[in-house]
């Protein structure tokens, strides 16, 4: 079955940085494109950075300058690099894989961001 493992969450202080990573089994990985998204109490999902089978990447405006996400497709891995973190980053963040010409998606179980000083 397909899972979608994500690590790399924790709490860290203002300005700080974190690397998350998605781990992905069950699927040709290489063929999806990978995507960070995250859910903060009471708000909607978001996108926040996505990478294409590809390679070609984008950013949402809040992410840009701060955040890369990148991929290994020899590991099925996908990570997102976050610097320069603000409270405003607070969040669970999911990964998704999606493969729109299958009409395939699939999301991780999430990891908690918690930005605080």
């Amino acid at each position: 079955q397909v899972q979608l493992v994500e690590s790399g969450g924790g709490s860290v202080q203002p300005g700080g940085s974190l690397r998350l990573s998605c781990a992905a089994s069950g699927i040709s990985f290489s063929t999806y494109a990978m995507g960070w998204y995250r859910q903060a109490p009471g708000q909607q999902r978001e996108l926040v950075a996505r990478i294409t089978s590809g390679g070609n990447t984008n950013y949402a405006d809040s992410a840009k300058g701060r955040f890369t996400i990148s991929r290994d497709n020899a590991k099925n891995t996908v990570y997102l690099q976050m610097n320069s973190l603000k409270p405003d980053d607070t969040a669970v963040y999911y990964c998704k894989a999606d493969r729109s010409a299958i009409s395939r998606n699939y999301w991780g179980q999430g990891t908690q961001v918690t930005v605080s000083s």
